[in-house]
């Protein structure tokens, strides 16, 4: 039995925070169909993709925002004080572009509202035919190409409840159509307006053409608030630099004559706001003298009637110096008072009473007030019929003087109204480009490749982080404390043999003994002669060589038959035992029936024995349970029928005899084991053993299983003499091809 019992060897832990680029690199090369399949899929799915979505087109256009407007400012100091001007930024301009009061008009003269979709096109449809037709809004309608004729609606208007949910139009006969929806069903006919009543409102719709045959066009309209929000999210607005007031507009879409017309719309709309925004203040100003103009005639009108009769009747008065100084002071103040009351009735047209220019005047206004009362004080000391004389004539020169002069301010607004422009000018209108900025296909179709490449990237270098397989002779000695005593290279004749399963499994000498592999068995039987000791177990003769792997799959079955047979070239009697009672397959390589073997030996009982005797049987003797091979100087025991406690029978006396027998008639005899984490039997049969070594597979094998497996044996008092690499493949992405021997002789 091999066990440790002095200091048995610990595994080291060795930590590197370095990262090994040569080793991430050499992943990725191991990994390189994983990452070219994801690059392939990649690659794909973006030319599917560039198919798939329509072009995209774009139309710009530029707006300049002055300052302020210079329409009434050219006339003169006076009538522009009347009207004051606004000054606008070309940020604030930029929201109001996108405002619904800017895009309302646009939806309603283009009917943007109305969306009209073809439910027969799919997406193959569109992959195949590489792009799909849009909807045209004009003035007239709505119209959409299909392949089987035209769609057009000229109107489509629906109650609250009826927003943004789907009708479908079919045509009924030569110029009727359907429309329907989930619980309501309307007929009608082209060209017509009809008003349809349904479960949850109004309906009107006039439909001017649909396609020919029974092809359903889904119908539907849309919200104010979801229209502008996709207006908006097509539409750009910004200042091209820094305080420059010029703003640029681009607007993009899948038809490029639409984008167009929609763009040029937008700024019409917004121009025809702006002017009358520009123009709001001449407009009031304009409607007050109107209203007043009328007024003020009359009132002069009357008062020089007065006045008139009563030179009729009294003749014309010579009024003395005095007089003449008072009533031209008189009539001045009266002039100031009106005109400052004039303008006191603009301001309060947009000021409260509150208002400093509003509260200005009336201080004016007392203080003339006061003024007038002293000198009608005055007056009034004057003879009766002069200050009757005094007061008609003072009444009509003031009001013919504010008369005039209201007159004279109308004339000058209207004629600034008339050349008001506003304060927006438009630079440049959208033209067609007719050319897709989206999608740029080369563009897409190398991001997805590219995305696919790192997509399979990352896999491989998550799938290498996650599964740590055995790689590295020096990381597993390092890790576990035992020496990797050979790497087995794989034989590529026996790989492309393995491939077809009806194709039993054969030795390496009759299939490929001139390979690296076979050489490399050869090493390892030198290794294990040299390191064998001189004798036995108790001085007998065999030397007993235990093999197994940490799991299924490892090649340990591999490595007990091809080890036999370097073994019997030495004239060496050697026996190669299945063990592995639950799924052993060494019998298909040595060509023998399994059916009676290891476990058969081990479960029959001695009175079973005996009662053979009895009946005049031969009882079954070891003989019976050990086949001759083909092959020279090898014998071999098959595990027999499947046991239902295999490793209650290894564990007990009769197997120790067994190997007691069988120690005096070989020189070598090796045991193929179950995998150590699978089963305990190769503890057991451990003890037996004279040598135990551990087989894991290359970039196969957990790295961590492994070393847990030895580990389980260190807890057992078990040791590991050393650890067989086997199916070692070599190559320029291989980091570790020196452990391979080279092959000497004739190797074809």
């Amino acid at each position: 039995m091999s066990t440790n019992s002095n200091n048995l060897s610990k595994p080291s832990a060795e930590k590197d925070d370095e990262i090994d680029l040569l080793a991430l690199l050499l992943v990725l090369l191991r990994g390189w169909k994983v990452v070219v399949f994801f690059a392939l899929l990649g690659l794909a799915i973006g030319v599917l993709y560039s198919r798939y979505v329509n072009p995209t087109f774009k139309s710009d256009a530029l707006i300049q925002i002055d300052d302020k407007s210079q329409g009434i400012s050219a006339l003169g100091e006076n009538i522009s004080e009347l009207v004051g001007s606004e000054d606008s930024k070309a940020q604030t301009e930029t929201e109001l572009i996108k405002s619904r009061m800017i895009l309302k008009p646009v939806v309603d003269l283009l009917h943007l509202d109305i969306r009209l979709s073809d439910p027969s096109v799919n997406s193959i449809d569109r992959i195949k035919n590489n792009r799909t037709e849009t909807q045209v809004n004009t003035p007239e309608g709505v119209a959409l190409e299909t392949e089987d004729g035209r769609v057009q609606v000229s109107q489509f208007n629906v109650s609250q409840d009826y927003l943004n949910r789907p009708f479908t139009l079919v045509r009924s006969g030569t110029d009727g159509f359907v429309l329907s929806n989930e619980f309501d069903d309307f007929t009608g006919q082209f060209n017509q307006l009809h008003r349809f009543r349904g479960s949850d409102g109004i309906v009107e719709i006039t439909v001017t053409d649909l396609p020919n045959t029974q092809h359903p066009i889904t119908i539907a309209k849309q919200s104010l608030q979801t229209i502008t929000n996709n207006i908006n999210g097509a539409l750009s607005v910004v200042e091209k630099g820094k305080q420059t007031g010029i703003i640029q507009l681009s607007f993009t879409g899948a038809n490029q004559q639409q984008v167009s017309l929609i763009l040029k719309e937008i700024i019409i709309s917004y121009i025809d706001q702006n002017q009358s925004r520009g123009s709001e203040e001449t407009t009031k100003t304009l409607t007050f003298m109107e209203s007043q103009i009328p007024a003020l005639k009359q009132k002069l009108e009357a008062s020089e009637a007065i006045f008139n009769e009563f030179r009729k009747q009294y003749g014309t008065i010579d009024v003395g110096k005095e007089a003449e100084l008072l009533l031209t002071e008189n009539a001045q103040i009266d002039a100031q008072l009106n005109e400052l009351k004039l303008k006191r009735a603009d301001l309060t047209t947009y000021y409260t009473e509150e208002h400093p220019l509003v509260i200005q005047i009336n201080d004016q206004l007392d203080v003339l007030n006061a003024r007038k009362q002293v000198i009608n004080d005055k007056i009034a000391g004057l003879p009766e019929i002069q200050r009757e004389f005094l007061k008609l004539s003072e009444d009509t020169g003031i009001n013919r003087e504010i008369y005039l002069t209201m007159l004279k301010n109308y004339e000058q607004l209207k004629i600034v109204k008339a050349g008001q422009i506003g304060f927006a000018r438009v630079i440049d209108l959208p033209i067609n480009t007719f050319k897709a900025i989206a999608p740029k296909k080369a563009l897409i179709i190398l991001l997805a490749a590219m995305l696919g490449a790192m997509l399979g990237t990352m896999l491989v270098l998550l799938k290498n982080l996650l599964r740590n397989v055995v790689k590295d002779p020096d990381r597993l000695e390092a890790k576990t404390g035992v020496p990797v005593i050979a790497t087995i290279p794989r034989s590529p004749s026996l790989s492309r043999l393995s491939k077809n399963k009806k194709s039993p499994n054969r030795l390496l000498a009759y299939v490929d003994h001139n390979s690296l592999s076979y050489e490399a068995i050869k090493s390892l039987r030198t290794h294990l002669m040299f390191g064998m000791p001189t004798e036995g177990k108790a001085g007998q003769r065999a030397k007993v060589i235990l093999i197994s792997g940490e799991s299924p799959g490892v090649g340990k079955s591999f490595i007990a038959a091809n080890l036999t047979e370097v073994f019997a070239q030495l004239n060496k009697k050697v026996l190669v035992i299945d063990a592995d009672m639950r799924m052993g397959g060494l019998h298909q390589m040595f060509s023998v029936d399994e059916s009676t073997g290891l476990a058969d030996y081990l479960s029959q009982h001695d009175d079973t024995a005996q009662n053979n005797l009895d009946s005049g049987q031969a009882a079954n003797t070891i003989v019976d349970f050990i086949h001759p091979t083909t092959m020279d100087h090898i014998d071999f025991m098959p595990r027999g029928q499947q046991p239902h406690n295999p490793t209650s029978l290894l564990a007990g006396d009769k197997f120790g005899n067994l190997m007691s027998q069988l120690n005096a008639h070989y020189d070598y005899i090796i045991i193929d084991s179950p995998p150590i984490l699978a089963a305990s039997d190769a503890v057991i049969l451990s003890q037996y053993a004279d040598k135990v070594l551990m087989v894991t597979r290359y970039d196969s094998s957990i790295e961590g299983q492994l070393v847990y497996a030895i580990n389980q044996l260190a807890k057992a008092q078990v040791q590991v003499d050393g650890i067989i690499l086997n199916d070692v493949q070599q190559g320029l992405t291989s980091k570790y091809s020196y452990h391979y021997s080279y092959a000497y002789g004739n190797n074809k």
